[in-house]
């Protein structure tokens, strides 16, 4: 039987490493390994596996066929590790720290003298915001930003949502469940899946969870742009939801900016404490990307393309829009290989153009 967690184009080198603070992660090479490098960091809640879903046409497969080599990394919230669920609590200053710095390391003492690009995702790409404006990814060829970047901006309603999430949730259960069969019937946890997983209409209690945000009440993608294999795996794809993101998830929305959360601690100096203060530190041309129905993050990406034009005229930036995209379907969408990843590949080779 086949393997439907990734697409056979991701039959490349694996690299298993370790951080600095002693968690294992890893990377996955994927096609030609003469072009220039591609670091693809998921979100939440999910793995590298959204990149390279085989029942579509996914980006791994056009990055490869475009020439470049993807490489996918599994930081310390994917679903994929056991970290994500049983491992000690962290926040993202841990991933900007150590995870991202690492597996940059990683892919540079493969690749030589090769250029490196990075693509993230929603809760990654807000990692990787903190770590560049530390200057702790130096040397990037140009970054592709999905969702969200410097300034987070939610709704009303699930600002409030993830207030009392932190807030009552948070100090009680580590970690929300995305597929109901690991709850049960008879958990006490019962009763709190099926609130969370009341909103919508599909029939499936995962896809109900998952859309609409684990509860949050912003939907994560446009239910009609899945391709029904994708939608009925989506219990496989998603894993536990660790909740101690959500505090400074929360005060980051409220700043309208990446915070650093460990802010008496100095293992993480080197991170700024307001990452948009520093982000005339951003020294490589930035490819902002949104769907124009994302409720997760609104037009976060949009106000973030307004802000870095106006404050640090310096810094090259672009925004582009993908019509009737939600947020998470840019990537996982039946048909994203059309509508999305060719702004992604032609950023790509515009920038690999100018600098050859």
């Amino acid at each position: 039987m086949t393997d439907l967690r990734i697409s056979e184009t991701t039959a490349g080198e694996t690299v298993s490493f370790r951080t600095a603070d002693g968690v294992d992660l890893r990377l996955r090479a994927v096609g030609p390994d003469d072009g220039p490098a591609v670091l693809l960091v998921h979100g939440h809640g999910i793995s590298s596996d959204m990149f390279a879903l085989p029942e579509i046409r996914n980006v791994t497969d056009v990055l490869a066929d475009a020439g470049y080599q993807p490489w996918l990394l599994d930081w310390r919230g994917s679903s994929r590790l056991p970290h994500n669920e049983s491992g000690r609590p962290y926040t993202l200053d841990d991933v900007a720290l150590y995870d991202l710095p690492a597996a940059l390391a990683q892919v540079r003492e493969r690749i030589g003298e090769r250029p490196l690009f990075l693509v993230a995702h929603c809760v990654g790409a807000l990692a990787v915001a903190l770590s560049l404006t530390g200057g702790l990814l130096p040397g990037l060829a140009g970054v592709v930003a999905q969702g969200v970047f410097l300034t987070p901006k939610v709704s009303t309603s699930a600002r409030m949502r993830v207030l009392l999430g932190s807030e009552l949730i948070g100090s009680r259960i580590g970690h929300l469940e995305s597929d109901f069969r690991k709850v049960g019937l008879w958990s006490w946890r019962t009763p709190l899946y099926a609130a969370l997983s009341r909103k919508g209409d599909c029939p499936d209690p995962t896809c109900r969870m998952v859309h609409h945000g684990w509860g949050l009440g912003a939907k994560l993608f446009e239910h009609d742009q899945l391709d029904p294999r994708t939608h009925d795996r989506l219990a496989d794809l998603f894993g536990a939801i660790p909740l101690s993101l959500l505090p400074q998830l929360r005060q980051m929305e409220l700043a309208h900016a990446v915070v650093r959360w460990n802010l008496d601690d100095d293992r993480y100096g080197a991170l700024p404490e307001n990452a948009l203060d520093h982000a005339d530190r951003l020294d490589a041309p930035l490819l902002l990307l949104s769907g124009s129905r994302n409720e997760a993050w609104l037009d976060s990406n949009k106000l973030c393309h307004q802000v870095l034009s106006t404050r640090y005229p310096g810094v090259d930036v672009r925004y582009t829009e993908i019509p009737s995209y939600g947020h998470l379907d840019t990537f996982i969408g039946r048909g994203a290989a059309l509508d999305v990843f060719g702004h992604i590949v032609d950023f790509l080779d515009e920038i690999s153009a100018r600098q050859a």
